[in-house]
C-alpha cells in the first residue's frame, strides 16, 4: 500500500523544484531578450539561433508549467480527500503507479485510453 502521506511530501517537493526551474527558466529568457533589445541583427545566422534558443525555451517552459499543473492538481486532491481515485473512471490508482508517478491523476486503463485517443485524432 502506497503512504499517500509519503507522496504528499514527495509532490511538495517537485512542486518546489519545477517552480525553481520555471522561475529560473523565465529569468533566463528575459534576460536574453533583453540583451537583443535594440542591438540589429547582423546575420541570418544569428537570426536563426536566437529563434531557435527562444523556441526551444518556450517549449521548456511549457513542459515545466504543464508538470507543475500536474502536481498541483495532486496535490488539491490530496487536500480533498481524493487522492489516488481515477479522475475519470473514479476507480482506484494502482499503488505502484501512484509511487512511481504520484501526480498520477488516472489510472493505468484510462492513461491508456487517453494515449490511445489522442494518437488516433492525430493519425487523421
Amino acid at each position: 500500500m502506497a503512504d499517500f502521506a509519503e507522496l504528499y511530501e514527495r509532490l511538495k517537493q517537485e512542486r518546489a523544484r519545477l517552480s525553481g526551474e520555471l522561475e529560473q527558466l523565465r529569468d533566463g529568457m528575459r534576460v536574453a531578450g533583453e540583451g537583443r533589445e535594440g542591438s540589429p541583427f547582423g546575420k541570418r545566422e544569428e537570426e536563426a539561433t536566437e529563434a531557435f534558443e527562444l523556441e526551444k525555451g518556450l517549449a521548456l517552459e511549457r513542459r515545466f508549467g504543464d508538470s507543475l499543473a500536474d502536481v498541483e492538481h495532486a496535490l488539491q486532491k490530496y487536500e480533498a480527500g481524493t487522492y489516488g481515485v481515477c479522475d475519470l473512471c473514479g476507480g482506484q490508482i494502482k499503488p505502484a503507479r501512484l509511487e512511481a508517478l504520484p501526480q498520477a491523476s488516472l489510472c493505468l486503463e484510462c492513461k491508456e485510453r487517453q494515449t490511445k485517443n489522442a494518437r488516433s485524432k492525430s493519425a487523421r
